[in-house]
This record gives structure tokens, C-alpha cells and sequence, in this order.
């Protein structure tokens, strides 16, 4: 039966996005949906979700302190190819650099870096916190279903900028465009919460979760 591991490394309340996705993968016959930090549950799984919630540096050193959890996420996704869902920072990890209060190296899946948010109307206040309408850019399996107007919650006062911006599936218009959701090969990430996304999440929960690149 296929596995799903969210990957647990004690960064945010993990609990809507285990339900969300243990609701959907019951729904949709996708097999058994864990969350755990071990690197050899990891380096079983036929899917892989990293949530994250908080600085972009205390993410990345949670993970780096997990022993083996960065090396079984790499093995997994980059040397097996196995289905990658990055979730708020767990996303913005797959990028080169993260600039939040210091430069902090990222995964490097994807060429980019993650920058403050500036928007062009002063109105507009930091963090982009709420829901917003999703502009889909790019065509991916685990977007079928979604389309440009579609609702999705963001919380975060920085976002990704891609260096290909083939990378950039899709974005949001909060004072100018901001990077919704990035990815090549078998590797996604969301910057918005799906589990928290209502439809437009559970869809793409669901299409993540039957997967199969």
C-alpha cells in the first residue's frame, strides 16, 4: 500500500495537514498518510509532504538538527525520484538561498531565492496574510482541476523568486505578483496552505496524493 510521510521536525502545528491529507487519501484509495521525522520512514515513502511554519533559518536548522532527515529527503526525492510536496517553507526550502535575516542555504532543487515581500501599494500590509486568487501560469499534474480565480490562504511576508520562470506555476497579486506555487520534475511546492484552501486545496491535495510521474 503506498505511503505518505508528512514530515514531522517539530516546526508548526501539523495537525490540519495530517487530517487534510489523511481525509484525502481515504477518499481516493492513495494508501496510508504518516507523520513522522525518521529518515527511515522517509526513505520508505512513496510520497513525500514538508510542511513548515515560522523563519526560514529555524526551519532549515530543525531540519540540518534532525540527524539523517536532510540526507533521507534528498536520497528520496533527488536520487529516486519519489513525489515532493513543499508547503510554506517547506516550499521556499527547495529554492537556492533564503534571505530572511540571514543568508541561509536552501535545498537548491529549484534556482531562486526567497526575498521579503515588497508590494507596490503602501496600503498593503506584511505579512500577505488571508485569502487571494491564485493565477495559474503552468501546466502540472497536480494542478488538474485548478484554474486561474481559484481561492487559496496564504500567511508569510516572503516568497520565492525563481531563477527559470518556467519554474513558476503560479502566483498571487498582492501589490504585484508573488509566487503561489513553484516546481520541475517530481518535485511541487505550494507557498499558500492547501490544507487549508477549502476546494482548491482538497483538489490539490487529492491530485498530489495520485500522483504518479
Amino acid at each position: 500500500m503506498p505511503l505518505t510521510v508528512v514530515v514531522d521536525y517539530e516546526s508548526g502545528n501539523l495537525h490540519s495537514a495530517e487530517k487534510a491529507f489523511q481525509r484525502m487519501a481515504a477518499e481516493t484509495g492513495a494508501g496510508d498518510v504518516v507523520v513522522s521525522g525518521k529518515p527511515e520512514d522517509v526513505a520508505r515513502a512513496d510520497r513525500i509532504v514538508l510542511p513548515g511554519d515560522g523563519a526560514f533559518p529555524s526551519c532549515k536548522a530543525a531540519i540540518d538538527g534532525h540527524s539523517g532527515l536532510h540526507e533521507a529527503i534528498e536520497e528520496a526525492v533527488r536520487g529516486k525520484g519519489r513525489p515532493f510536496l513543499g508547503i510554506c517553507i517547506g516550499m521556499q526550502m527547495m529554492a537556492t538561498v533564503g534571505r530572511e535575516y540571514q543568508d541561509t542555504p536552501g535545498f537548491g532543487w529549484i534556482g531562486g531565492e526567497v526575498v521579503a515581500i515588497t508590494p507596490e501599494d503602501p496600503a498593503l500590509k506584511v505579512p500577505h496574510m488571508g485569502w487571494n486568487d491564485l493565477v495559474v501560469t503552468g501546466a502540472h499534474p497536480v494542478l488538474e482541476g485548478l484554474a486561474t480565480g481559484d481561492h487559496a490562504y496564504f500567511v508569510h511576508s516572503y516568497q520565492v523568486v525563481v531563477e527559470d520562470p518556467a519554474h513558476r506555476l503560479a502566483y498571487a497579486d498582492y501589490g504585484g505578483p508573488v509566487t503561489a506555487i513553484i516546481g520541475r520534475d517530481t518535485m511541487i511546492g505550494t507557498q499558500f496552505h492547501p490544507e487549508k484552501s477549502q476546494a482548491a486545496g482538497l483538489r490539490l491535495i487529492s491530485n498530489f496524493l495520485s500522483w504518479a510521474p
